[in-house]
């Protein structure tokens, strides 16, 4: 039934879906005028958040890119691709190949979003080197593993909330990450999510007839062959001792921010220990810049269209429609439903707002008053808003560019599938949150 459904789905995806580019423009029009038709707003009051805003992003922009180059870089290292290779052996027929890009992406992406992104799309072409499987639901199984990224180690939610002295410290205290992330109801969710969504990608693979394979010549590693080292520069470009001079102390660094500062992951952590492991993997500088060479090419998109996101974010907040959106889908919600709806809210703000801290920083001042007033779990709240920012990103194409721009793929390609993946999730959420 769900490789009935799902054909229909990619076929609509493929022939509707614009460019992320094209998204996010008409993404940027439709919030100018709801900003004006809704709040109130006048066009230049809009024009004037707009442009403000626009490069709000500059620094989480950078840090992306980052994520897709440095991640590029370590798993194209001989080690890792050794590695990868292995793993990927294990899988003998396209089923499997599906189901274990899945578990191996929603693995990456509960311990740590960047990590999950760019592990899957990368395991993803070493799968699609050794076996012969659609290459469109490959890459979607990768990038479906991302559902569960706000449900982990590093979701912006509960460890906001699990802070001291975090922005609504004074109306709710400080809440730790037992009653969020490590909470029955959350941890039911993602097991059933774990069983759950590998086996919806396995059961949408398309028949042969159906079925869009990618050259495994294509996806080949293709590297400059090292001539014979005749100047100076060369002999620098190719020491082991200069990269072992840089990498050591970096990996040095992350001992002492893990082990004896007590630190704790973040994006700016994680790109780190992506780039100092690659220098050292890697080996010489050459092979590192050959590496990064072929990696830039991927990062077009994120450069391009972060800052029309930043953009629509700044119309969202200070025009105040998503507080607005918020209070309007709450407003005929009970101690039971609030979760259920905040969820629903959140998945809508987060086609406007895709940023997990952001998008809190939006619906807190919402969710939270409504939660006390009604008498609901507050934990359970932040953690509906934490799901429904995750929850719709299956749809919205901001977070796929880095596994996009690996795989050498469109939005097109892969939003068929994942647009099923939206509705069987919603529902297994939507029923953790409010029964378990």
């Amino acid at each position: 039934m769900l490789k009935m459904i799902s054909k229909p789905a990619v076929k609509l995806v493929e022939r509707y879906l614009p460019d992320p580019y094209i998204f996010v423009l008409l993404l940027t029009i439709v919030a100018a005028v709801a900003a004006i038709a809704v709040e109130r707003q006048t066009p230049l009051a809009v024009m004037r958040m707009w442009g403000d805003g626009f490069w709000g992003l500059l620094t989480f922009s950078m840090q992306m890119l980052l994520v897709l180059v440095t991640g590029f870089m370590l798993a194209s290292s001989p080690p890792v691709k050794r590695i990868l290779q292995k793993l990927a052996g294990t899988a003998k027929s396209a089923g499997g190949a599906i189901i274990l890009v899945t578990l191996v992406s929603l693995v990456a992406s509960w311990i740590n979003w960047g990590f999950g992104l760019v592990v899957g799309a990368l395991f993803a072409k070493e799968l699609a080197r050794l076996v012969r499987v659609d290459y469109r639901l490959l890459v979607a199984s990768a990038y479906s593993g991302f559902i569960v990224w706000h449900g982990g180690l590093a979701g912006s939610v509960p460890l906001t909330i699990a802070t001291e002295g975090h922005f609504t410290a004074d109306a709710i205290g400080v809440i730790g990450t037992g009653s969020t992330i490590f909470a029955f109801f959350n941890l039911a969710i993602v097991v059933c999510l774990f069983i759950a969504v590998p086996l919806v990608n396995r059961l949408m693979l398309p028949d042969e007839k159906d079925s869009v394979y990618v050259d495994s010549k294509l996806l080949e590693d293709d590297p400059a062959p090292l001539g014979r080292i005749t100047r100076p520069a060369e002999k620098l470009e190719n020491s082991l001792v200069l990269s072992l001079l840089v990498g050591v102390p970096g990996l040095l660094y992350l001992l002492d921010h893990f082990i004896l500062r007590g630190g704790g992951l973040n994006l700016n952590i994680v790109n780190f220990l992506f780039l100092f492991l690659a220098i050292v993997l890697h080996r010489t500088p050459r092979s590192l810049l050959i590496s990064l060479n072929e990696a830039i090419k991927g990062g077009a998109g994120i450069v391009i269209q972060f800052p029309f996101y930043a953009g629509i974010m700044a119309i969202m907040v200070q025009s105040g429609l998503a507080q607005s959106m918020s209070e309007w889908l709450i407003s005929f919600a009970t101690a039971t439903s609030l979760p259920f709806w905040s969820f629903i809210s959140a998945g809508i703000v987060n086609l406007f707002v895709p940023s997990g801290g952001g998008q809190w920083a939006v619906q807190a001042p919402v969710m939270l008053p409504a939660a006390q007033a009604l008498g609901a779990d507050i934990s359970r709240v932040a953690m509906a808003v934490a799901w429904g920012d995750a929850w719709t990103n299956l749809l919205q194409p901001f977070w796929a560019l880095p596994v996009l721009a690996i795989a050498g793929l469109k939005a097109k390609d892969i939003m068929g599938f994942c647009l099923i993946q939206l509705f069987v999730t919603g529902v297994i959420i939507s029923i953790g949150l409010v029964w378990f």
